[in-house]
């Protein structure tokens, strides 16, 4: 019988910033039997902010816990299977929830590093350019030490399906999930969802004090400018039981 999902959901407007990253920063924080993905020759990290919606747990809606924002910090990893073939995904450094039930249910069940905040968001249309293109502003706020923070983007154009080879493509197409640390067993999840369309951004930026949000060494890579910002669509999504990954200890980035 098929292995049914642990979570269903809509992912949407997935805004993405990201930055090249000393790779000796991401090999403190690997799990156990993952190396990193690089992308033509550098380790990178995102921030991504999103909108989660439709959220069911094996298929029962919870009240007031079926639509929120997300802001998580991730880098890139990979994983051969015993088959040869490769398993790219992701490792995440922080993910950050409204609610602290969904921050807390994700740390049990996951091992995931979320933490909960108050957060808000908004999404703004605006009048079309000059040649007809639609612009949109999205904002994801979070609230720290009675500060706000804030990712920003603005997007002008229209979707468009992702160019094969492209940094965007490999910044998205990441369909697993690792988790581990300590002594715990490295943990490997399916994430499953459809291609995305993308939008280029006019203008991305986060607005945060990166030393106190991911600690001192994010400061230099999250302050220098990003090598790639784009709006994913986003689509439905299916967050599938995690599996323990054979211990072969930690492997040195390619």
């Amino acid at each position: 019988m098929a292995e049914r999902p642990f979570l269903t959901a809509a992912w949407r407007d997935l805004v993405m910033l990201t930055w090249a990253v000393d790779q000796r920063l991401l090999r403190s924080l690997l799990p156990r039997g993952v190396e990193l993905d690089l992308w033509k020759g550098d380790a990178l990290a995102s921030v991504v902010a999103f909108r989660f919606e439709q959220v069911r747990v094996r298929g029962i809606a919870f009240p007031f816990h079926t639509a929120f924002p997300e802001v998580n910090l991730r880098f890139y990893v990979r994983r051969r299977d015993a088959d040869g073939a490769w398993r790219r995904g992701v490792v995440f450094v922080q993910e950050m929830v409204p609610r602290a039930a969904i921050a807390i249910a994700a740390q049990r069940l996951y091992g995931e590093p979320y933490v909960a905040r108050p957060m808000r968001e908004a999404h703004v249309a605006g009048a079309p350019d000059e040649h007809g293109r639609p612009r949109r502003t999205l904002l994801y706020e979070w609230k720290r030490d009675g500060q706000w923070e804030r990712v920003v983007a603005l997007a002008a154009d229209a979707p468009h399906p992702m160019r094969a080879g492209s940094t965007e493509e490999f910044i998205a197409e990441h369909y697993y999930g690792y988790t581990g640390r300590g002594p715990r067993p490295t943990r490997e999840y399916h994430v499953a969802h459809p291609r995305w369309n993308v939008v280029p951004l006019a203008e991305c930026f986060l607005e945060a004090d990166i030393a106190s949000l991911y600690g001192q060494p994010w400061v230099e890579p999250l302050t220098q400018p990003p090598v790639s910002t784009f709006l994913a669509d986003g689509s439905a999504v299916a967050v599938y039981p995690g599996h323990d990954v054979p211990d072969t200890g930690r492997v040195p980035a390619r």
